[in-house]
């Protein structure tokens, strides 16, 4: 173990020793913000410290086992128990680099789901519809709940563009690396000919914003327009005008919503829709200021990067940023994801143990 990730780990202890007394003492809960504070970081750091005292605890397990080499008698059992010890250490060591990676703050958050044609015309409305269902049967083997907040719908059925709520544990840790540009080559249903085209649609994973805490919406920053609904939705829904447009004009994002009868309901969708966008942005930029030093493996998250190719003549999808390909494009279809999302998160996490190499 290098000596300054050793010496990481004796600090931790040191500080998981210091957390014990104070959540010991008499008047802890007196401050209930400080002492909810202080037991989520022992919560964090005790089973850091738990693997670091096991890895110690091997450590002197060898040295016992190598002082008992000394006797001939004991020798062929203390190169077992040695070599049992040694692997042990192997094994933790690699656990506790793991634990040390920074953990994503937005990991265990609810988060928007934007799906949107690009180029393509009605195959791309149609593919989108497609990813939509994609992403909706992966929400329901999950276990999430999948909310429409807004969508927009083509001529054939698909969709122009299709946002909603996916709640559910730790959907956004599952999710975050979707977003990008999707590719689709398939003979579309209005070719006649049988010929191959090319489509595309832009996906957007956003984690949800705490209101308080994440992004402050300055009222004064917002035009809010109500209009009457358009579409199906029955009589009530297109006789009021229900439907809310927000504009943040600082940035000029605009989020509109109209799938509820309630104006005051399409109104909090879209603030909510309008701060996850906001806090995309701000992420984004952070991103970009760390890509311009070293560029991660798995993308910068850009929604006009061209991320995923789905060939359906061929039955294979290929995610470009990993070079990983899979020849079951009916299963993946029909929400079968875990593949890909676990070797997007492999190559993260693979990412990430490089880099704390590097800075510690």
């Amino acid at each position: 173990m290098k000596p300054s990730i050793a010496q990481k780990l004796d600090q931790l202890t040191a500080r998981l020793d210091e957390l014990n007394a104070l959540l010991g003492s008499e008047d802890v809960t007196q401050n209930l913000d400080n002492y909810r504070k202080l037991t989520r970081e022992h919560a964090d750091i005790q089973p850091v410290v738990a693997l670091y005292r096991s890895y110690l605890q091997s450590g002197q397990d060898v040295e016992t086992a190598q002082d008992m080499a000394r006797d001939p008698s004991m020798r062929d059992f203390a190169e077992d128990e040695i070599r049992a010890a040694r692997e042990r250490m192997q094994s933790l060591e690699v656990e506790l680099q793991r634990s040390l990676l920074p953990k994503d703050p937005n990991d265990e958050r609810n988060v928007f789901l934007e799906v949107r044609a690009g180029t393509g015309g009605d195959e791309s409305a149609l593919f989108a519809a497609d990813l939509f269902r994609m992403y909706s049967r992966y929400a329901e083997r999950q276990g999430w709940r999948v909310e429409v907040m807004s969508s927009s719908n083509s001529d054939l059925g698909g969709f122009r563009e299709i946002i909603a709520r996916i709640s559910g544990q730790g959907a956004y840790s599952r999710l975050k690396f979707e977003s990008g540009g999707h590719r689709v080559q398939r003979v579309p249903v209005t070719e006649t000919q049988g010929r191959i085209h090319t489509s595309a649609c832009t996906v957007a994973v956003m984690p949800e914003v705490d209101e308080v805490s994440d992004v402050v919406l300055n009222p004064a920053d917002l035009r809010i327009d109500t209009f009457r609904a358009s579409g199906a939705g029955g009589q009530h829904i297109n006789k009021t005008d229900s439907a809310v447009r927000v504009t943040h004009l600082p940035t000029g994002i605009v989020v509109e919503c109209q799938n509820d009868r309630s104006q005051h309901k399409n109104k909090a969708q879209a603030l909510a829709i309008l701060a996850a966008r906001i806090k995309a942005e701000q992420v984004n930029e952070q991103q970009a200021k760390v890509a311009a030093e070293r560029k991660l493996l798995v993308g910068s998250g850009d929604r006009s990067e061209r991320i995923r190719t789905y060939n359906f003549p061929q039955g294979r999808v290929t995610d470009h940023r990993i070079n990983l390909t899979l020849y079951k494009i009916a299963a993946i279809m029909d929400g079968d994801l875990d593949d890909v999302v676990k070797a997007l998160a492999a190559e993260h996490q693979a990412e990430l143990l490089a880099q704390l190499g590097e800075s510690i």
